[in-house]
């Protein structure tokens, strides 16, 4: 193969190589665009949720004709959004979604109680979905830091990747051209030793012993060449070793990244929103509940909705809304060069020792890791469990406000120690944020973690398929050779 079209090949795997990163760069600032719609859609939302139930709250001396007008004007926003079509056509509605339509439905059979409900409108409810708001995002903009350190580590897995892969194809290279010179070595010397085959009584002394010389410069030429190329050779093969190595960890962690990573990204958005959208609501089914029974069949519909905010199945309709943005991409594969066939970890010799060498090292450090993220793991799943206990607690029920007493002083009373007027909210709300800065620090932590854990175990499981029990048996007869190893492990460093 001539030089242009062995540098054109380069090219032409370095721009795949190119063009795939490309394709995730892109699917990562996706994944970003949706989760940040994700957002403001609950937001809007949120926000929709709030200007119903203050209209609503005014309009209610005069419920029968007004209420109607407020569901038809909600009801005529959503049906002019791009969103509500959609929706419409596959009937997949996220559940938040799903319970403002059916609230839309349910205000046409509302009954009276018009001032109990007014104040519990606007001292109540409204405030909620004002905190939901907020905290929704707050967690995005928490979860959208993780994302971006997340997304940083993978782009430096993926040039660390590029690196190596270009180290192997400079040195197979350089083997290639070594191996091309010592071939013309042994031409010439060949071609040398038919001549001094050649009848010599006819040739002079002097001409005798220039032959003699040259046939010696030729031999020393060939060794010089010899140790040239074993020693590219030594270095192609290790260079193709760590690609193979790099490209497993890559694989492995851009798997990870799309199959676990995300989704726990997404997790960290949904904290806590359904939980307390849930309370909202039900603080709002809590009061209509005490009205007439006519209005049950309704308000069992919106309950049933209510009952069915559940982050998860949320989640798995948002990643299908967005299918192109979530869907994980091909796996890295491995990339010749230049007719190389080998595919695979070499473990003979003189690489065997050191990849033993470094398995064991590698099977020491995911011991350690192991325990460490594993303690990581149990404090980060008890703060989530502290943060759901929070966010699920039931005080939503408002029947005392609807205890008819003779004195309009007492129910005043009562109606006005709302939600928000209670002093231990203050305290509550302080000690949730700062359990949920906790539980990001420890989920960061256990992300990285576990990230590096990805990286470490797919090279040592390579390696341990590739050393095999053989190699391992083999590798105990060379004990001196890895003791000597070890005293100079200054020579192999600390990679992994």
């Amino acid at each position: 193969m001539s030089t242009p079209s062995r540098f054109k090949k380069d090219k032409e795997i370095i721009a795949e190589y190119e063009s795939q990163v490309k394709e995730i760069r892109a699917q990562l600032v996706e994944q970003q665009k949706c989760l940040e719609q994700q957002t403001e859609m609950r937001v809007q939302l949120l926000q929709d949720l709030q200007d119903f139930f203050r209209k609503k709250a005014e309009i209610e001396t005069e419920y029968s004709r007004n209420l109607e007008k407020l569901a038809e004007r909600f009801m005529a926003k959503t049906r002019s959004t791009k969103d509500h079509q959609q929706y419409k056509k596959d009937q997949n509605l996220l559940s938040p979604v799903n319970c403002w339509y059916l609230l839309l439905n349910q205000v046409r059979r509302e009954s009276k109680d018009h001032a109990t409900l007014s104040d519990i409108y606007l001292n109540n409810v409204i405030m909620r979905f004002m905190q939901i708001s907020e905290d929704s995002t707050r967690m995005f903009k928490k979860s959208k830091e993780i994302a971006f350190q997340l997304h940083e580590d993978l782009m430096k897995v993926l040039n660390e990747l590029y690196t190596v892969m270009k180290t192997y194809h400079m040195y197979h290279a350089e083997s290639i051209s070594a191996e091309s010179k010592l071939k013309e070595a042994e031409k010439q010397e060949e071609k040398q030793i038919g001549r001094s085959s050649d009848p010599v009584f006819h040739i002079r002394l002097e001409e005798r012993h220039q032959r003699r010389s040259s046939v010696k410069k030729i031999e020393k030429m060939k060794e010089k060449r010899q140790a040239k190329y074993s020693e590219n050779k030594l270095k192609s093969i290790k260079a193709r070793n760590e690609y193979l190595l790099t490209l497993e960890a890559t694989n492995a962690s851009v798997f990870k990244y799309y199959i676990h990573d995300l989704s726990d990204l997404i997790d960290c958005c949904d904290l806590g929103y359904h939980a307390s959208l849930n309370r909202a609501l039900r603080t709002y089914l809590s009061a209509e509940y005490n009205l007439e029974t006519s209005r049950h069949e309704g308000l069992d519909i919106i309950e049933n909705a209510v009952d069915n905010l559940e982050p998860r199945s949320d989640k798995q309709r948002f990643m299908e809304m967005y299918p192109a943005a979530f869907c994980p991409p091909m796996k890295f594969e491995f990339q010749s060069h230049m007719g190389d066939e080998v595919c695979q970890v070499s473990a003979q010799q003189p690489v065997q020792a050191e990849l033993m060498l470094r398995y064991q090292q590698l099977q020491s450090r995911l011991a350690t890791l192991k325990i460490e993220n594993e303690e990581v793991k149990k404090t980060t799943e008890a703060t989530l469990q502290t943060i759901q206990d929070m966010v699920t607690i039931e005080d939503y029920d408002v029947s005392e406000c609807f205890q008819h007493s003779r004195s309009t002083e007492s129910v005043k009373s009562t109606v006005s120690e709302t939600y928000l007027s209670k002093p231990s909210i203050a305290k509550r709300r302080a000690n949730q944020q700062e359990t949920e800065q906790f539980y990001f620090m420890k989920l960061r932590e256990y992300l990285e973690g576990s990230n590096l854990i990805t990286k470490l175990q797919a090279k040592h499981d390579l390696l341990q398929r590739t050393l095999g029990e053989g190699h391992r048996a083999e590798y105990m007869t060379t004990r001196r050779t890895l003791m000597l190893l070890l005293r100079r492990k200054s020579l192999f460093g600390s990679r992994f």
